[in-house]
């Protein structure tokens, strides 16, 4: 008897995560992640996988999960469909560098099953720096056009728009980064829908390692790690207020160590910060205020 298809799901999560994990261990040089297995109390359960203290990375986690819970009434009705069992199964990833010259990266895939049997996939991708260069703007973003362009050749321009609009800190008026591609609610022919899903999860390391080779030897001092903590803080704000996986997770008792992953182990809240006139601080605020275009559509 084949797999079902979040079966299917489920094992490419597990085996995208290994490779990835592989990945990074390279890259970094010197930390090892550490794996942490857990179980939901409705059913299923995930790996978490964090490395800390490393050459490249302060912290980080590649998890992944395949948990089966019943939705609240409240989730039921934020999702506009009646409560009922829901399976879901996904990877996500967070990753925060010691140094303010490598950005921080996101990414999630996710698949979410619902008991009357319609499905839908949804994730993304999204680059944070602290200093802004454009060669790496438009190499991350040029990774997820091609990407996108495999499945659907207009789709990069709707889901990089979606993600400037989801990964914006309204009471900030700023983007958190400078985006890449977000999507939600995909349906429609499993088979196409997770062709795509697989592509994009290949597409991490392609579209990260480059840009942390390029910047890892930049040179910084104790006012470009300020400056780093300080846009922590926005990152923090954004997860714990607007973020739809954290709040899913939590909500349906979801491991709270594994969710809170996402969040960087140092930050500061300085009071009105105001970068100077004409400073790389200024130069990267001013794209956060207005989304640019970074690769021809």
């Amino acid at each position: 008897m084949g797999q079902t298809q979040k079966e299917r799901l489920s094992q490419f999560f597990r085996d995208l995560q290994v490779q990835i994990c592989m990945g990074l261990e390279e890259l970094d040089g010197k930390a090892r992640f550490t794996e942490d297995w857990w179980d939901h109390p409705s059913g299923g359960g995930g790996r978490t996988c964090v490395i800390q203290e490393g050459r490249v990375f302060e912290k980080g986690a590649v998890n992944t999960s395949a948990i089966s819970s019943t939705l609240t009434d409240l989730l039921a009705e934020r999702m506009k469909i009646a409560p009922q069992e829901i399976s879901a199964t996904g990877l996500s990833l967070i990753l925060h560098p010691s140094s303010p010259m490598v950005p921080t990266v996101h990414a999630n895939f996710r698949y979410l099953e619902l008991e009357d049997g319609s499905f839908w996939f949804g994730g993304g991708a999204d680059l944070t720096p602290y200093y802004l260069f454009e060669e790496d703007a438009r190499h991350f973003h040029g990774v997820w056009k091609s990407a996108c362009d495999s499945y659907d050749p207009g789709s990069y321009v709707r889901f990089k728009q979606w993600c400037d609009e989801y990964f914006f800190i309204k009471h900030r008026l700023e983007a958190r980064g400078i985006g890449g591609v977000f999507f939600d609610d995909l349906k429609g022919d499993f088979e196409d829908l997770f062709r795509f899903i697989r592509t994009c999860g290949e597409s991490f390391l392609k579209a990260y390692v480059p840009i942390v080779e390029r910047r890892l030897h930049e040179p910084w001092g104790e006012q470009e790690k300020n400056w780093q903590l300080i846009r922590r803080g926005r990152y923090v704000e954004f997860n714990l207020v607007y973020d739809r996986g954290t709040l899913f997770g939590l909500e349906t008792q979801g491991r709270t160590e594994s969710i809170l992953l996402s969040l960087p182990p140092l930050v500061r809240w300085n009071y009105n910060i105001q970068p100077g006139s004409g400073s790389r601080e200024e130069q990267l605020l001013a794209v956060l205020k207005n989304p640019r275009d970074w690769v021809q559509p």
